[in-house]
């Protein structure tokens, strides 16, 4: 038996085999779930051929958060594979890498912002919303976060926009609560995936960890984070939620 058997999970923002999502997924099936998985547009076709590596191959939706009509029609989209949904992991974020990222904070035009901020932070609750008409009771909704209670070297406006994230899975967490959702984030250390690639000079982050993580940092392994992602889906946390859990080798918890 696994942790999430007879539970169904959409995760989204499967990319690559090299992604926290990808992780995600591939850990819930092995722990017994059903996997739905979404992605857009061009990333579609990375996605269709990424996810023949899993388990069980799952069903694939297009669901681009920026675009009312996909979240208007997601809850029926869901319908037509399942009666009700017990988790949601949202794997998403995006901020323009020649404009947000790599210390040209200063200079960001607004529209560049917003975009980082609705794609990054404001999409948790528009797609926990477009997917609450299915959540189960209890549900479990998890976010992936780059702790972002302190200001990083080159990270910017995505460092603004998980902030945004952090705060917004804290209000979600305080009104979802009464229905039985419950929602926390997972701060990994960095990892070796497409997003982290896009940000100039994020390699620095890499020694950070190197040499101050108390348990030691794989920057290439997402298994950890993957596994924590999947415990908080499960039934093992049934009264935490606007949490956020730490999964960086410890680097959290030390000085400069």
């Amino acid at each position: 038996m696994g942790i999430l058997d007879g539970k169904t999970v959409l995760v989204a923002g499967v990319t690559l085999d090299t992604s926290i999502a990808f992780s995600v997924a591939k850990i819930a099936q092995e722990q017994g779930a059903t996997v739905v998985v979404s992605n857009f547009g061009r990333a579609m076709s990375l996605t269709r051929r990424v996810i023949k590596k899993l388990p069980t191959e799952p069903v694939l939706l297009e669901v681009d958060v920026t675009n009312e009509e996909h979240l208007g029609g997601l809850a029926d989209q869901l319908r037509e594979h399942t009666d009700s949904l017990d988790g949601l992991v949202h794997s998403l974020a995006y901020a323009n890498p020649e404009t947000a990222l790599g210390g040209k904070f200063l200079s960001t035009p607004w529209d560049d912002v917003s975009k980082a901020l609705q794609v990054s932070a404001y999409s948790l609750t528009s797609l926990t919303m477009a997917c609450k008409p299915v959540l189960a009771n209890p549900a479990s909704v998890v976010g992936l976060t780059f702790d972002a209670t302190v200001s990083w070297p080159v990270y910017d406006w995505m460092g603004v926009s998980k902030s945004a994230l952090e705060s917004t899975s804290r209000y979600l967490a305080r009104y979802l609560g009464p229905e039985g959702v419950r929602v926390n984030l997972v701060a990994a250390g960095p990892l070796e995936t497409l997003a982290k690639k896009a940000i100039g000079g994020a390699d620095e982050f890499n020694t950070v960890w190197g040499s101050r993580a108390p348990l030691g940092w794989d920057p290439r392994d997402p298994e950890p984070t993957a596994k924590a992602v999947v415990a908080l889906l499960s039934d093992f946390f049934p009264a935490t939620t606007g949490e956020m859990v730490h999964v960086d080798g410890g680097l959290h918890s030390t000085g400069s």
